[in-house]
């Protein structure tokens, strides 16, 4: 049986004390695509992300990661199969206590598997990559939040992961900044990484990605193309794309089996 190459999301819902945050998603993430995770603020978007790294546990469904469903895993078998994703977190969550160097270079001194002169190869390796080798002794502190987002880019690619989700990337960057975040995920993507994104931003989804998924009141709506996603008629989507005086202040509608838990607009 040939193992299957992505990460595949089957009929998966949760919820929180009574509020369906998704409901019976499905979707397949393909090895070497460039996807974006669409939706308003709340949708559920990094939930999903959190799903798929096991973080949290889904009411129902499964999810798989070349092949190996999640569900029934040790915590050891968990960490292994993990070490094939890398996230970016939205406010980039590097220690403050830490040099950028030593942010880097976290994953490794904790394994302890390399010598300290190999780390410190790798940690100015991709630090390099991102364009702030010479900021490994500075500290967070020190940063504006574009270069911290940077950093924890560099931090991501130390162990050379297969999948790289980012979550919200470009939140609070100005023009440069926002510039800068999609032209590395647009290397990383010319050299066979996997990325994911979830994002509320249209302008950074088409800048990077090829395919759209669609999350509105809990559900999947829509996966496809950024073309076909332009030409639906769905009202979720055209809210989103073109929002109107009827959308202001709107109030969301229940999503199945829970109360309304996307935010006010």
């Amino acid at each position: 049986m040939t193992e299957e190459r992505g990460i595949r999301v089957r009929d998966l819902s949760y919820s929180v004390e009574g509020r369906q945050i998704l409901h019976k998603v499905s979707l397949f993430v393909e090895r070497e695509a460039n996807r974006t995770i669409l939706g308003a603020s709340g949708a559920g978007k990094t939930t999903i992300l959190k799903l798929m790294l096991g973080l949290l546990k889904p009411d129902a469904g499964e999810v798989l990661i070349d092949g190996v469903p999640l569900a029934g895993l040790s915590v050891n078998e968990l960490i292994r199969l993990r070490r094939k994703i890398a996230i970016v977190f939205q406010g980039g969550a590097l220690f403050d206590s830490m040099t950028v160097g030593e942010n880097v270079g976290y994953r490794l001194f904790q394994d302890g598997e390399l010598e300290e002169s190999e780390i410190e190869r790798i940690v100015l390796e991709k630090l390099s990559f991102v364009g702030l080798e010479d900021t490994i002794d500075y500290y967070p502190s020190q940063l504006s939040g574009g270069m911290k987002k940077r950093v924890a880019i560099a931090r991501a690619l130390v162990s050379e992961p297969d999948y790289i989700f980012f979550d919200e990337p470009t939140t609070g960057l100005d023009p440069v900044g926002v510039y800068n975040i999609c032209h590395l995920m647009k290397l990383l993507q010319r050299d066979g990484k996997t990325t994911l994104m979830v994002t509320h931003d249209l302008a950074t989804a088409f800048a990077v990605s090829e395919r759209f998924s669609f999350i509105h009141h809990a559900l999947l709506i829509f996966d496809g193309t950024r073309e076909e996603m332009l030409r639906s008629q769905l009202p979720g989507i055209r809210e989103f794309l073109e929002p109107s005086d009827a959308s202001l202040f709107a109030v969301p509608k229940t999503p199945p089996g829970g109360d309304s838990h996307e935010a006010k607009r």
